[in-house]
């Protein structure tokens, strides 16, 4: 799946076919099958490509490590997610953060052995997403109407009784970053995040997508002026947001609700 998403997050946003052998992007040889094995060709080419010689770059291997790594983490959680309502007090034996657990098996209880299918799905979905807008400043229809449809489904298929509350989220947080696209011409936010949003809202739900939003800002805001002390970006530049909203997602899953919990009690 790594290496696909590689191929994937080149060749989407630069509009080449996702059929056909992959080639090396400096002399365009077709990369033979011994030489496309994930993270060992890397290992074995010493990271240089066999007939030009030229160095591979490293978001190759980053990306199929990161996308092993994380269905790895995705699958122990979920193997080791009883029903949290039974064995809260035992979640710290687990040496997982308890907040993301709860999370986590919230949906896990209701999806049951469709849980895996769905976060894997989620994951190299948002894995592809941060790629891509951190290379390309876009996000592809493609990709955010594939996560709006998985999420839609696992929705219906859970039917809770407040159906229409994380929607009503969904197009209320579109809604606000879609008012800042407009005031700023689209120089603060681009039509994308305001696609994205409406995924990240839906899937939170009220009040966890303000904080989702909360995250997000505060983080792209902290990263920013580092960049911009750091002299690696100007002031009017504009950066990408897509990954701080995927990035905030987890935040918002391992610190949202006792946030939420803290904010309502004030």
């Amino acid at each position: 799946m790594g290496s696909f998403l590689s191929a994937l997050t080149y060749r989407l946003p630069r509009g080449l076919s996702l059929k056909g052998r992959s080639i090396c992007p400096k002399c365009k040889k077709k990369i033979s099958w011994f030489d496309n094995i994930p993270l060992f060709a890397f290992i074995i080419l010493k990271g240089r490509c066999r007939y030009c010689q030229k160095k591979i770059s490293l978001r190759y291997p980053l990306i199929e490590l990161i996308s092993a790594s994380g269905l790895a983490c995705l699958y122990l959680i979920i193997k080791n997610c009883p029903n949290y309502l039974q064995t809260a007090p035992s979640f710290a034996s687990h040496n997982i953060n308890p907040l993301l657990l709860n999370f986590f098996c919230q949906w896990v209880t209701a999806l049951k052995f469709w849980a895996f299918p769905f976060f894997a799905s989620i994951f190299l979905l948002l894995l592809a997403i941060f790629i891509i807008d951190l290379e390309a400043k876009i996000i592809p229809d493609s990709l955010i109407f594939s996560l709006y449809l998985f999420l839609i489904f696992a929705l219906i298929f859970l039917n809770p009784d407040n159906l229409y509350l994380f929607f009503l989220s969904g197009f209320l947080a579109a809604a606000f970053l879609l008012i800042i696209h407009l005031a700023t011409k689209g120089k603060g936010m681009g039509l994308g995040d305001v696609k994205f949003a409406l995924f990240g809202g839906t899937f939170f739900g009220w009040p966890l997508t303000a904080i989702w939003l909360f995250f997000a800002f505060l983080t792209g805001a902290a990263i920013g002026v580092i960049l911009i002390l750091l002299g690696k970006a100007r002031l009017k530049q504009k950066i990408a947001f897509g990954p701080f909203l995927i990035i905030s997602i987890l935040l918002t899953a391992l610190f949202g609700e006792i946030i939420s919990k803290w904010f309502f009690l004030l």
